[in-house]
């Protein structure tokens, strides 16, 4: 596959008429397919989608041409496509009657609506239970989890500039066209570029600035307002497959695209990336992400998923394909995996999102957290707000928070908790139910000043009441709250009140 030739981006523009004029379209599929089948095909599970495509018409034909890899009669794609330009520009190929797709389209829904593509290497657009489909090195996969999620976090305010680093299918660098005025992706894989060239013009996206090679030296000393990128983070006994090993020992590839990112952020900029990390003996993880930082810019990771050796060898063992083969073969691969562990004491491996904002402030604010629970997607507003209420707090003292006024978040509701027909409850609990979706306990006091947190009067005055209806003494408590408001600020039960 890695030696195939790929389509000409020269006449994308008819296809993409012809496509969207099917029904070609993220909307399309489902109403065509249904919705057990979309989710099917999301899984690389292409049976219900064959199922559902057997009454034919334009939009089947495209389904079983570019989704299902299926052969489909050259009259039948006739009626869907200008064949002739397709098969002159390298997207179809014809065998007798027959024609057959030499890429993957696959219809995405951009976040406001957009109809793109992102064309990808045939049978390698997420994965699923057989694996990626291919076993070259070279190979290069479409839409996947880790693609959709890196997208949903990124910031997406107005930028001049925007690099994509290891750019895949291009799916970063179309989501950036939106709102950065110049794009570069990089890529040490070649055809990985010329895939983005491909995605950016059937999506009818700017076209951006391309660039072969590893981390960040093909840009040289460049700076940039947003970098983001999914990198070949999976940390493997060797570098099979260039989409997942990056060619570093354990997780050195993350630590080194983080440790550099400062370096080609402008001022206010952010760095946003998915990554891997050893959880080693003896060592906190914390502390050996937070020492990835690097100087001048602000970080908040977070960790969403563990697993133990075993289970991590495991997965990407399914992803290669490795299940499939002989089992003598399977069983040296595993081990090859665990001895590449215990050679470097690790226990586990965490799965996450890291953050950076270039601040050059003197004490840079970082956040290692572990939050496996759900979120609302897309994050990137909350992103800009963890940020925003970083520096809020870095600005103000106990006694500032005191003379400040809050008001309690919109999406904030209260939960008692308790036995039934206690008189008062064990616990209470504030809760988001958007964004990060978090949960924290607080005590009466706490409950009782967030509830009352609209904007009109004082954290001081708050307390100086609640501390009357309790019966405490009013300094005890000023002295002993800005600790716990500065966590609900911190981590968005409260907003800072304007004016």
């Amino acid at each position: 596959m890695s030696t195939t030739s790929l389509p000409t981006p020269d006449r994308a523009a008819e296809l993409r008429t012809a496509l969207l004029a099917a029904g070609f379209t993220a909307d399309g599929l489902l109403d065509l397919l249904g919705a057990p089948a979309y989710a099917a095909l999301a899984r690389s599970e292409t049976v219900p989608a064959l199922r559902a495509t057997r009454g034919g018409g334009p939009l089947a034909s495209l389904v079983r041409l570019f989704l299902l890899q299926q052969p489909e009669p050259y009259v039948n794609a006739a009626r869907a496509l200008p064949v002739e330009a397709a098969l002159a520009d390298g997207w179809l190929r014809r065998e007798g009657d027959e024609l057959h797709a030499t890429v993957d389209v696959r219809p995405y829904g951009g976040p406001d609506g957009e109809d793109w593509f992102i064309v990808s290497d045939l049978g390698c657009a997420v994965g699923g239970a057989g694996g990626i489909g291919s076993r070259e090195e070279g190979v290069v996969l479409g839409v996947g989890g880790a693609s959709t999620t890196l997208a949903g976090i990124t910031v997406r305010t107005p930028v001049g500039s925007a690099l994509d680093l290891g750019t895949g299918s291009g799916i970063q660098a179309l989501h950036a066209a939106q709102h950065a005025t110049r794009v570069t992706a990089t890529d040490v894989n070649p055809r990985a570029l010329e895939f983005t060239r491909l995605t950016l013009a059937l999506s009818g996206a700017r076209e951006a600035e391309l660039l072969q090679g590893s981390l960040f030296e093909p840009v040289g000393g460049a700076t940039y307002d947003l970098i983001v990128s999914n990198p070949p983070f999976v940390i493997s006994p060797g570098a099979r497959l260039t989409y997942r090993d990056g060619g570093m020992g354990g997780d050195d590839l993350c630590r080194t695209l983080v440790q550099e990112a400062g370096a080609h952020l402008n001022p206010g900029g952010y760095a946003q990336f998915l990554g891997n990390w050893q959880h080693v003996e003896g060592e906190d993880w914390h502390d050996r992400v937070r020492a990835w930082v690097p100087r001048g810019c602000d970080a908040w990771i977070v960790q969403r998923d563990v697993q133990d050796v075993t289970q991590y060898a495991e997965l990407w063992l399914r992803d290669a394909g490795d299940h499939r083969t002989d089992p003598a073969e399977y069983t040296r691969r595993y081990e090859d995996w665990l001895d590449e562990f215990e050679a470097r004491k690790t226990k586990a491996v965490g799965f996450g999102w890291i953050t950076l904002r270039r601040s050059d402030a003197p004490e840079p604010s970082i956040v290692v957290e572990e939050w496996p629970h759900s979120v609302e997607q897309p994050l990137g507003d909350a992103v800009v707000a963890h940020f925003a209420r970083q520096d809020y707090l870095r600005d103000h003292d106990d006694a500032a928070l005191l003379e400040a006024r809050f008001v309690l978040a919109a999406e904030v509701v209260q939960e008692q908790v308790g036995a039934p027909g206690a008189e008062d409850p064990e616990h209470v609990v504030l809760r988001q139910n958007r964004g990060m979706r978090r949960a924290t306990k607080v005590d009466t006091v706490g409950a009782g000043f967030a509830g009352v947190c609209d904007g009109s009067l004082t954290a001081g005055r708050i307390l100086d009441a609640i501390a009357h209806l309790v019966q405490e003494d009013p300094v005890v408590l000023r002295d002993r709250t800005p600790e716990a408001i500065r966590v609900l600020v911190e981590q968005g039960f409260l907003e800072p009140a304007e004016g």
